[in-house]
């Protein structure tokens, strides 16, 4: 498969799952609201968390992927960041606000109280969650192995746990209207269920934005492979000061690197462009490479080898 097929269908895939999310993002809440149901309006947000990631994916980074101008010298990266970060605090917020609404239904029930019972339009809301769901990770997972892309296989993995996540919806409503009005307690615990699932997502959301935003380096494996690359390059004795970190999609590297001082300037920047070249083979051709060089100097205070 060519580049361009490659990435057409991923966006296709792509642009599909959005669509099933936004349209189960409506059918749910009506679904929730029609059918009196705390646990499938916890559902509508969690779909509502697959649609918003998928926005940021299709939108936003395009937006990143913007070449460097004069008012962003290292290009646009972080705006996904940004997006990335308002998504998962606004999904923590309605996943606690849901949890805690669910608790308070329960101590509704503890208390003596009742609650109304969830409708059948809820229970099929969810039914059709999970066939949808399904039937979306099958096609997914299927176009992820295709085209050997590790994102869209972890976006196939995902639909699936939402359609997990549908199931246990799915299991107590069902509760609720069957069990009789002892049981309608099912409901608002299932919406507690579904509110772990969003804090869960939000926080998967956030973490490497904090990292990024406070600037944390590369992991380990990805800086022992940037150390591989320099000292496997002839003429170049020593890498030191390395620091690393993240814009958004892309890497930022910065080096020194220490050559034979007897060197040419243009020996010396040929090397380094060798390097830099080598990088962006590896990492992609928008990392950001810069690369100090230094002359060897030996004990007796001169330069060379």
């Amino acid at each position: 498969m060519g580049q361009t097929e490659r990435e057409k269908a991923i966006y296709k895939v792509t642009w599909t799952g959005s669509l099933v999310n936004f349209l189960l993002v409506v059918f749910k809440f009506l679904a929730g609201i029609a059918g009196h149901s705390a646990a499938m309006i916890a559902d509508a947000v969690h779909s509502l968390s697959d649609f918003a990631t998928d926005i940021v994916v299709l939108v936003f980074t395009r937006i990143s992927n913007k070449p460097q101008d004069k008012s962003h010298d290292y290009g646009h990266g972080k705006y996904e960041t940004l997006a990335t970060a308002i998504i998962g605090i606004a999904l923590f917020a309605v996943g606690v606000g849901i949890c805690w609404n669910g608790l308070l239904a329960i101590q509704t029930v503890w208390r003596g109280g009742t609650l109304p019972p969830p409708g059948m339009l809820a229970f099929w809301g969810a039914a059709v969650s999970i066939v949808s769901k399904e039937l979306l990770y099958r096609y997914t997972i299927h176009v992820g192995h295709k085209t050997h892309s590790n994102a869209v296989v972890a976006n196939a993995w995902h639909h699936r746990s939402d359609a997990l996540s549908s199931v246990g919806t799915a299991i107590g409503i069902g509760g609720a209207i069957w069990l009789g009005e002892s049981w309608r307690v099912l409901d608002p615990m299932a919406a507690i269920g579904v509110s772990f699932f969003i804090i869960k997502v939000s926080i998967q959301l956030l973490k490497p934005c904090i990292d990024e935003l406070t600037e944390s380096s590369l992991p380990d494996n990805v800086e022992q492979q940037i150390v591989h690359i320099v000292e496997n390059t002839p003429d170049v004795s020593e890498l030191h000061n390395l620091r690393t970190r993240r814009i958004g999609n892309h890497y930022a590297i910065e080096m020194h690197i220490r050559m034979d001082g007897h060197l040419t300037l243009y020996e010396a920047h040929t090397k380094a462009s060798f390097i830099e070249q080598r990088l962006k083979e590896m990492f992609g051709k928008d990392t950001h490479v810069g690369i100090h060089v230094e002359p060897i100097k030996k004990p007796d205070g001169t330069y060379g080898l």
